[in-house]
């Protein structure tokens, strides 16, 4: 008892406080940063400010520009390239949306149906990219070339009489047409698409299946109420991946569109490079920058997903 009731020895007065001892390394992440950081300012944010400087001056190219705060170069630009900027946004949604209706059944059946093909598949959908984006394109030259098995088959199917009545094409003709300029923007970008869509629709967990099943649930209602909503970061991913560099594409209107195809991209070539006016190719770029900005939040805020792949 009297060793339980005893009061414990009084800490010595000279014992040292311990201190928490020093974090070591917590300027490591901001410096492992640093170089993408770097990176960033000298390749993007740089350009970005010289573009935007050079979209608000006036002059020649022999005379020089200067600075003038002309903002009416953006009003000028929209009001004239108008059309090619609705064009531009029509192919790329076109082209997006032949991305998904060709790419969701394909990512599909890699996710759950391809078994040990799975890697030969992945393969294949890739393997575009092996090759040159200019190469590519001209290949559809070729594909679709007057005269051709795929133009011949499209008649016999009497596909270019409804196409022609839309206004996708010329007659018997696909070259240098809208339907031309989106078939090569679809197969472009169809690897943007399919890639997310598989790396969402392969996190979904198949006992989810399973219990759909013993619900009875019909196989259209387990992909509508099970797959599909789990599916969407995937899609909203690959539909961004598409339509953001489909919009300001111009290789494909140059090479399998004409003058009645061209897309934004192309005034912006031909304004940066042919005709010298840098303000206007400049502003044209801001635009489309702000317009692509505009449409993609408010898509993502429509999808009611943050949780992209």
């Amino acid at each position: 008892m009297a060793t339980l009731t005893e009061a414990p020895p009084p800490l010595s007065p000279t014992a040292p406080t311990p201190k928490p001892p020093r974090r070591r390394g917590r300027w490591t992440p901001y410096l492992l940063l640093l170089p993408g950081l770097l990176w960033l300012f000298v390749f993007f944010a740089l350009p970005m400010i010289y573009q935007a400087s050079t979209s608000v001056q006036t002059g020649s190219l022999e005379e020089g520009y200067k600075v003038t705060w002309h903002l009416a170069t953006y009003w000028d630009a929209l009001t004239e390239y108008w059309p090619q900027f609705l064009r531009s946004v029509l192919y790329a949604a076109a082209a997006t949306i032949l991305c998904l209706v060709l790419g969701y059944p394909l990512a599909y059946l890699i996710a759950f149906r391809a078994g040990r093909w799975r890697n030969l598949i992945m393969i294949l959908v890739i393997a575009p990219f092996f090759t040159s984006f200019l190469i590519r394109t001209l290949a559809w030259k070729t594909i679709l070339a007057d005269g051709g098995p795929v133009v011949g088959a499209l008649n016999t199917l009497h596909v270019l009489d409804v196409t022609s009545w839309l206004g996708w094409t010329a007659g018997d003709r696909v070259l240098a047409t809208p339907l031309a300029v989106v078939c090569g923007l679809t197969y472009n970008f169809l690897p943007f698409m399919v890639l997310p869509l598989y790396t969402s629709l392969e996190r979904i967990d198949g006992r989810l299946h399973e219990a759909a099943g013993d619900l009875y649930a019909r196989p259209v209602t387990t992909f509508r109420k099970v797959t599909f909503p789990l599916s969407m970061p995937g899609v909203v991913s690959g539909t961004l991946l598409t339509f953001i560099p489909a919009a300001g594409d111009y290789v494909n209107a140059e090479l399998l569109g004409s003058t009645d195809t061209r897309m934004i991209g192309n005034v912006i070539q031909t304004q940066f490079l042919r005709v010298l006016d840098y303000p206007t190719a400049a502003a044209l770029s801001f635009i489309l920058m702000a317009a692509i900005l505009l449409m993609v939040t408010l898509y993502i805020r429509r999808s009611g997903t943050e949780d992209l792949v």
